[in-house]
Parts: C-alpha cells; structure tokens; sequence
C-alpha cells in the first residue's frame, strides 16, 4: 500500500509533466478580434468621410468670392473703338471707369459694341458647381444709329419663319446679342417734321431710309417682333447719360448672377436639420413637434389656440389622428370624431366644444384624396 502511493504519485506526476511539455512545444497562435480588423477600414473610412468644419469654411470661402462686389472684379468689357469717335462716349467711360469693373479698348467682331466676358477664379473654390461660373457667357450690346436701326426693320419679314435672319446680328456669335439706339425718338420726329402732308401708306411703303417712312407704331410692332420671334431686347434710350446707367446696371447684374445660381444650387436653407427660417424649432429628439402641430391647425380658419391645444392634446400627431379616423365605420362617424372634444375656457369664458365644423375640415384634411377639394365652406 505504502509502494502504491508513490506509484501513484509518480504516474501522475509523470503525466502532469508530459502534458506540460506538450504545451511547451505547442506552436504560440495569436486571435484576430473583429475590432482589430476593422480597425484599419474604420480609419480609412474616417480619413475618406469630409470634414463638416471643412465643409463649412469651404462654403464661406465660395460666399466670399461670389459675393457681387468681388465678382465685378472679374468681369471684363470690351469696348469697340469705334464707340469712342462719338461725342458722348465720354460720358460711358467714366461711368465704367467709376463702377469698379475691367474694362477695355480693343476691336470687337461687330463695330460700336460693348462685350461682357468673365473671368473664372484659379483656382476654383472647392463646392462650387462649374455651371455657377458660366466662363464661357458672353453679353454683347450692339449701338446703332436711328437710321441704321429703321433700315434693318424694313428688311424684317411680314411673317417669320425658321430660316430667317434677324437684321444686325451674326448668327455664328456664340454671345447672348442686345441692341441699343440712342435719339430714337428725336430721329422720328425730325422726320416727321421734315416731310409735311405725307403719311406713310402700308399698301405702298415707301424705301427704306426715306424721310418719313416709319411710325411710332410700325417700330413699336416691329420692337414686339424682335422680342416675341428673335428674343431680341432692344434698349431705347434718349441720351448718352441713361445708356451709360444701362451699362452700369448691366454689368451688376451679371456681377449677381454666380451668386445667385450658387444659392439655387444649394438644398433649401429650411430645411436644414434642426434649423428653421421660421416656426416652430424642432430639435433632433422631436422636441417641437406638438408645437408645430398645433401651428398647422392653427392655420385652418376660425381656429384659435385653445381650440388647436385641444385637438393636439387628444391626437398629439397627425398620424394618431389618422389611425382613429380610419378605425371609424363610416363617413359620418369620421367627421362627428372630434364634435365633442372639450376646449379650455380662456380669459372668463365658459368652456365649450369643438363643434361640428372643425371636426369635419380636420377629418377632410386628412382623408379627402380630391386635390380641389374646397374644405371651408364659409370662405
């Protein structure tokens, strides 16, 4: 028994030592966690997701440059110098030289025009659109003498057509054309007075650029036609003074227009999360929404706060509304939903209830399926 013992013993200390030794020799092995391996992706993910501080600064900066007042720096017009042999462009050039903007001498394709061309950044602020710049927009205005402009609308057809040229412009101009004619009026006039006892006869008209061959009304329909037909703006103005303020109030316009076409590109700043140009604010967690829902039912007619409070108070969301209209058996039923609901007394009135005309705009609201429906039948 003693011998045992030790036997014993011995055996299981043997096995004890033979299964450390297999562990001794065991190859070492490491385990992979899903966070170890999603590490590297999440960081990368990270790296690529953009920054909405930088996003915000990038947006201020493409505000910065688009703003009408840096954007007229950009432009550029090009005046003919043909312009200058008359005596009133004086008058033009200071204006342009007042305003801010470019401008230069230099031989455009048509004599006596006025050409607008922008210059896009570089580089480009990043979130801008390429269509917000337009670099390739070009305006022209085209100065014509009185006579010259009488001319062009003798040769314009009684009944235009697809293949008809319009008098004055190049139809291989890539540039949006505008036309203006400085004493018009005062050329008309002295026509007028210039052939006494004659009258212009539409069955025989006289040849163009004769004394006398052309009405106030023969130019105010051909000024319609140009604009209908060839969509053709033409500027009469009596002096140079006001085509200069034309062509100042042109050039900043256009100076508005990438700012403009940068605000329409963008979402809607109402609808931004948690942010509201006006109503209610309704927060990321749905605080605000009871409120916003009592000012849409405060929108309907002859509703006042106590009566809008109430219904919110017993439907506090549109959709609970709807879930106990469509649980009623019938028409009547729905519109009869809210007659009885109790409304707070307010400032010493005694307390009454919705009645039967909200009751039934409400249930219409919200089931009727006809777009024209008229729900107020007191309006």
């Amino acid at each position: 028994m003693a011998g045992a013992g030790p036997g014993r013993a011995g055996g299981s200390f043997r096995g004890q030592g033979r299964g450390r030794g297999r562990e001794q020799r065991r190859p070492p092995t490491w385990e992979i966690s899903d966070s170890d391996a999603e590490g590297p992706v999440r960081a990368e993910a990270a790296a690529r997701a953009p920054d909405p501080a930088e996003e915000r600064r990038a947006a201020a900066e493409a505000l910065r440059l688009l703003r009408p007042e840096r954007a007229l720096r950009r432009l550029a017009v090009r005046v003919d110098p043909a312009i200058l042999q008359d005596a009133g462009a004086d008058t033009l050039m200071e204006a342009l030289g007042a305003l801010g903007c470019e401008y230069l001498i230099e031989p455009q394709p048509q004599a006596r025009s006025l050409r607008w061309s922008r210059v896009r950044p570089d580089p480009c602020p990043r979130g801008v659109p390429p269509e917000v710049w337009a670099e390739n927009e070009q305006e022209v205005l085209l100065l014509l003498e009185p006579g010259e402009f009488l001319r062009g609308i003798a040769r314009l057809p009684k009944v235009p057509g697809p293949g008809c040229s319009v008098p004055w412009i190049c139809p291989e101009s890539p540039a949006r054309p505008h036309l203006a004619i400085i004493g018009l009026d005062a050329y008309l006039w002295s026509q007028q007075a210039g052939v006494q006892g004659t009258q212009w006869q539409q069955e025989s008209p006289a040849a163009p650029g004769a004394k006398g061959a052309f009405s106030w009304s023969q130019v105010e329909e051909a000024l319609v036609l140009l604009q209908l037909w060839a969509e053709l703006d033409v500027l009469l103005v009596a002096s140079w003074r006001e085509l200069s303020e034309h062509v100042c109030a042109f050039t900043r316009a256009l100076a508005q227009r990438p700012y403009k076409r940068y605000q329409e590109s963008q979402a809607f700043s109402f609808c931004t999360a948690g942010r509201w140009a006006a109503g209610e604010r309704v927060a990321r967690d749905g605080t605000g929404l009871w409120r916003a829902w009592c000012r849409q039912i405060g929108q309907f007619n002859r509703v006042s706060t106590a009566m809008a409070e109430a219904v919110a108070a017993a439907f506090p969301s549109p959709r609970l509304l709807q879930q106990a209209l469509a649980a009623c058996s019938t028409e009547q039923e729905q519109q009869a939903l809210l007659v009885d609901l109790p409304v707070a007394a307010r400032g010493g009135t005694r307390p009454r209830r919705m009645g039967p005309d909200l009751s039934r705009r409400l249930c219409l609201f919200l089931t009727a399926t006809n777009p024209d429906l008229l729900l107020d039948l007191g309006s």
